[in-house]
């Protein structure tokens, strides 16, 4: 799907507030709200609005240690990536892991009650044999940037 600047100007906003209503969406972006809105309703069919959140302050709520996880697998075939990824993606402590190139095979995040919870985690993980050969702990001290929003206008590639 090909974007212009008023549909960049629409996901700009709704990254920065889901709950925008649709005539402040319509006069930010500089449309009136019929077209405005059907403009959102077709980024929305086209999986571009993926959907709307809440960010929740967890450390508001509650203690949290975030870890962050280099994970290096002991085989490298598509099953023993399968493997892992399907096991990773039911562990609602690990709140993201990306595939990554450069030495080490996955990146995670982890949001665990404390360190201890974390490593009884880890424990877990190996005694579930999905191919873990070796694992690298980082625990996050303090978060300097964290954003939301995406620079999705920043991404694109420049007009010709």
């Amino acid at each position: 799907m090909k974007l212009d600047q008023i549909d960049l100007k629409i996901l700009d906003a709704v990254q920065r507030d889901g709950r925008i209503t649709k005539l402040a969406l319509a006069d930010k972006v500089g449309l009136s709200p019929t077209p405005c809105w059907m403009r959102l309703r077709k980024l929305e069919k086209a999986g571009i609005v993926a959907g709307y959140h809440a960010k929740v302050a967890m450390r508001a709520v509650a203690p949290v240690a975030i870890v962050l996880m280099e994970v290096t697998l002991a085989s490298h075939r598509q099953a023993d990536f399968d493997r892992f990824e399907r096991v990773i993606r039911d562990v609602p402590e690990i709140v993201a892991c990306w595939s990554v190139g450069g030495g080490v095979d996955y990146l995670l995040k982890v949001m665990a009650r404390d360190i201890d919870a974390y490593q009884r985690l880890v424990d877990a993980l190996l005694e579930r044999e999905i191919g873990i050969d070796r694992y690298f702990t980082y625990i996050v001290t303090k978060t300097v940037k964290e954003e939301v929003a995406l620079p999705v206008a920043d991404l694109l590639p420049a007009p010709s």
